[in-house]
């Protein structure tokens, strides 16, 4: 039987009134989650494997910094545009899911939000082809008409003949926001690595602050204010890893700062999991989301800090 072990991460600010309310007034009836995808873009750098974060404005349940990602909308589930790879039947198994039709909605929003917010497009003509170019004002067009909801991303793909390339995503594990939080996710993350000759850049407009950052670095100085500090920003100023990242975010970086490489790290089996932070009292009266990792969790066990 895989071992497991209970890590220890903090409460965000943003997150610590609703936390201390929660506590104050007993359990309640959680809100309902919100079905979302993040995608963990990777690639190989001299300094070791390296993932795409970005600043994320409000209180996201994906973390103030987080990878790309965001709720499912309505136009996931359309089928104008063409699917390769596994079936919606094989996505659904190996998400651990019984409804085809939603892991489908959870690959399709996977791959619109990872172009929305990176420009990386998992697209192509056919199975074995996939886009070489996403420069240029007509993308970023697309991008921003995709972010404020007047263009469909699948009938953009089926105007360009371009097809969904679901095969190059690999399923990480699920994990649902804590149940005090007010806005709350049940999200599957996904992996990918970033394709040969599209390059990552932030939606005109609305991003803040993104780039790619060392996964080992980040986590050999998490206990500093250091990356908070870089981005500048009120909400960031001050604040550690943990302060501005959701504990999956962190576990992913952990698995990836010890990966050979972005082949492994992809290749590494991973049995289909949920996660849910819990929220737990410490002895000096503070609060800590309390996560129960498996033999397969996203990032090695460890003790809680």
């Amino acid at each position: 039987m895989p071992s497991s072990s209970v890590r220890l991460f903090p409460v965000p600010p943003y997150l610590r009134g609703a936390a201390e309310s929660w506590i104050e007034h007993g359990d309640r009836t959680p809100r309902k989650p919100r079905p979302a995808s993040s995608v963990v873009l990777v690639r190989d750098a001299p300094r070791g494997t390296e993932t795409y974060l970005a600043y994320r404005r409000g209180e996201s349940p994906l973390g103030k910094v987080a990878f790309p990602g965001g709720s499912l909308e309505e136009g996931d589930a359309g089928t104008s545009a063409a699917w390769y790879g596994p079936s919606p039947a094989a996505w659904a198994k190996s998400m651990g899911m019984d409804d085809p039709g939603q892991a489908r909605r959870h690959v399709a929003a996977a791959i619109r939000e990872l172009f929305e917010e990176t420009g990386i497009l998992l697209a192509g003509p056919d199975e074995s082809t996939l886009l070489e170019a996403n420069r240029g004002p007509e993308w970023m067009a697309a991008r921003t008409g995709i972010a404020s909801g007047d263009l469909s991303f699948m009938d953009l793909l089926s105007r360009r003949g371009l097809g969904l390339r679901t095969d190059l995503l690999r399923p990480l594990a699920n994990w649902q926001t804590a149940d005090f939080a007010l806005r709350r996710f049940d999200t599957r993350y996904f992996a990918v690595v970033q394709p040969l000759g599209q390059e990552a850049s932030l939606l005109d407009g609305k991003g803040s602050w993104g780039g790619w950052r060392s996964a080992a670095a980040e986590i050999a100085a998490r206990g500093t204010t250091s990356l908070g500090d870089e981005i500048g920003l009120p909400d960031t100023t001050g604040l550690t890893l943990g302060e501005l990242t959701v504990p999956q975010v962190e576990l992913v970086l952990e698995k990836l700062a010890v990966a050979r490489g972005c082949i492994a790290y992809l290749a590494s089996r991973r049995p289909a999991q949920v996660f849910r932070p819990e929220l737990v009292r410490t002895g000096d009266g503070g609060y800590r989301l309390a996560v129960q990792l498996g033999g397969g969790g996203e990032g090695p066990a460890q003790r809680g800090r």
